[in-house]
C-alpha cells in the first residue's frame, strides 16, 4: 500500500512555512505523497495554490488534492491551474476531484449546487480535452477557439462520491477512486463496485483506491485534536460525532487503521492530521513506514 500524510491545511493553528517543512520533512521519511482536504467558505489554505508551492519546496513527493470541488471552479480556470500546477511539478500532481455535499460552498463560489453534478459530467470532458492542448471554446468571437493550456500529459484524476454516477465516472475518466472521510467499511461497497464496473469496461491494469484517515500521533493533545475535528465538521451535525470517534491517536489504532484499509481492497492511503505540529510527521513516519 502508498501511504501518504496530508498537509495541514485545514487544521488549526497551521501556516505557511509550517506547510513547507512539514512537505520537505513527509518526502525526507519517505511518504509516498502529502495531499489537502479543502472547503471553500472556512479559514483554509487553498489546496491547488498550496501544492504548487510545495512542489517548488520538494522534488520527489507526489502530490494530490483529495478532493478538489471541481465545480466550484469555472472550466477554462480549473483546466489553466491545474495544468499550470502540473506541469511546474514535474507532473506529479494528482487530482481528487468531487462535487461535494455542502451548498454554502457552491454560495461562496457563486455557482449551481443543483447543477453540480451535471456541471462535473461536463467538465471532465472539457478538462482532459484542455490538458492534451485543444481548443475547448466554441468560439462567439471571431478567432478566439483555441486551447486554453498547453499542451501535456493527462492529469490523473481520482474520482470522489458513493453514488453509482461517481463509479461511472471513475471508470470513464478516472486513474481510480477516492473514498475521503468515513472508514474502511463505508468505502468496502463503492470498491466492489470500482473493480466490477473497471472490469466490465475492459480498463487496462487496476484502479487506484484511495483511503483517508484523520490521525494525531501525540495521543498528549488528543483534546486539540478533537476540538479541530469537530469545529471542522461542525456542518455535519451528528455525522460529526461518528467522524471525530474515528480519529485514530495511538500506535495500536493507527498501525490497525493501515491493516484495515488494505483488508477491503484500498491500494493508497491518507493520513490526514488534526493537530498542526511537524512532529507529527516523524511520529507517523515512525509507525507506518
Amino acid at each position: 500500500m502508498r501511504i501518504g500524510i496530508a498537509l495541514p491545511n485545514t487544521t488549526t493553528g497551521t501556516n505557511g512555512p509550517l506547510m513547507l517543512d512539514w512537505a520537505r520533512r513527509a518526502e525526507e521519511r519517505g511518504f509516498a505523497f502529502v495531499s489537502t482536504i479543502g472547503r471553500v467558505p472556512y479559514p483554509s489554505y487553498d489546496s491547488l495554490t498550496a501544492l504548487a508551492a510545495v512542489g517548488g519546496a520538494t522534488s520527489r513527493i507526489g502530490l494530490l488534492t483529495n478532493a478538489v470541488l471541481a465545480p466550484t471552479y469555472p472550466d477554462a480556470v480549473l483546466a489553466k491551474i491545474t495544468a499550470t500546477v502540473a506541469q511546474l511539478c514535474g507532473d506529479r500532481l494528482t487530482l481528487g476531484l468531487g462535487v461535494g455535499a455542502r451548498e454554502s460552498d457552491y454560495r461562496a463560489s457563486e455557482r449551481d449546487f443543483a447543477g453540480r453534478g451535471a456541471a462535473f459530467d461536463r467538465q471532465l470532458e472539457y478538462l482532459h480535452r484542455a490538458w492534451r492542448g485543444e481548443p475547448v471554446e466554441d468560439g462567439d468571437f471571431p478567432g478566439e477557439r483555441r486551447a486554453v493550456a498547453p499542451a501535456g500529459r493527462a492529469v490523473p484524476v481520482l474520482i470522489g462520491g458513493h453514488s453509482r454516477r461517481a463509479v461511472r465516472r471513475t471508470v470513464r475518466w478516472g486513474a481510480g477512486w477516492t473514498g475521503a472521510g468515513g472508514g474502511p467499511r463505508r468505502a468496502e461497497p463503492t470498491i466492489r463496485e470500482v473493480r466490477d464496473a473497471w472490469r466490465a469496461a475492459d480498463r487496462e491494469g487496476e484502479p487506484r483506491l484511495l483511503g483517508l484517515a484523520y490521525f494525531a500521533a501525540d495521543p498528549r493533545h488528543e483534546a486539540e485534536s478533537d476540538r479541530y475535528i469537530r469545529s471542522y465538521y461542525a456542518y455535519a451535525g451528528s455525522h460529526a460525532d461518528t467522524i471525530a470517534e474515528g480519529v485514530v491517536r495511538t500506535p495500536a489504532r493507527i498501525r490497525a487503521i493501515v491493516e484495515e484499509f488494505a483488508s477491503v481492497g484500498m491500494t493508497e492511503l491518507t493520513f490526514t492530521p488534526t493537530v498542526a505540529r511537524l512532529e507529527e510527521v516523524d511520529r507517523l513516519a515512525d509507525l507506518v513506514l
